[in-house]
């Protein structure tokens, strides 16, 4: 008998049915998750585990990154859209040498970048949530 996990479920689910700007916000907080999660792995001090945390989120966390890359659109987003390509390719960079070499400066630097534009993103959604009434009320 196959028993299904209610949260990957409802996370599916969420993920099929959320607009494009919610769908960013989403990946931003699943890739700070997984940096979180390979955080907790320097602490390990079991090599086989630390080695295995800390490669399995980072990983993630670079695949999310790549997402987002690729979910930008140069043409529409200008000088913003090709700013956080660069800032995309450079996060990449920083997680994969620090899964290289299991040292978790560059993990540190990411999160603190990372956290500012999901951030920001969410600010950016609830403020279009706030102002679509009155738009509706100018029409």
């Amino acid at each position: 008998m196959n028993i299904s996990n209610p949260l990957k479920s409802y996370t599916q689910i969420a993920a099929q049915t959320a607009p494009p700007g919610q769908l960013i916000l989403m990946l931003f907080d699943r890739t700070l998750r997984a940096l979180d999660t390979a955080l907790t792995g320097f602490d390990h001090t079991d090599p086989r585990l630390r080695n295995e945390t800390v490669h399995n989120n980072l990983r993630r966390a670079v695949d999310i990154i790549r997402l987002l890359n690729h979910s930008l659109n140069l043409e529409k987003g200008g000088e913003l859209a090709g700013t956080l390509r660069r800032l995309y390719f450079y996060f990449e960079n920083r997680l994969v040498a620090s899964n290289m070499k299991k040292n978790r400066e560059g993990v540190d630097e990411v999160i603190s970048h990372m956290r500012p534009l999901r951030d920001a993103w969410a600010e950016m959604l609830s403020r279009q949530g706030r102002e679509q009434p009155d738009e509706m009320a100018v029409a």
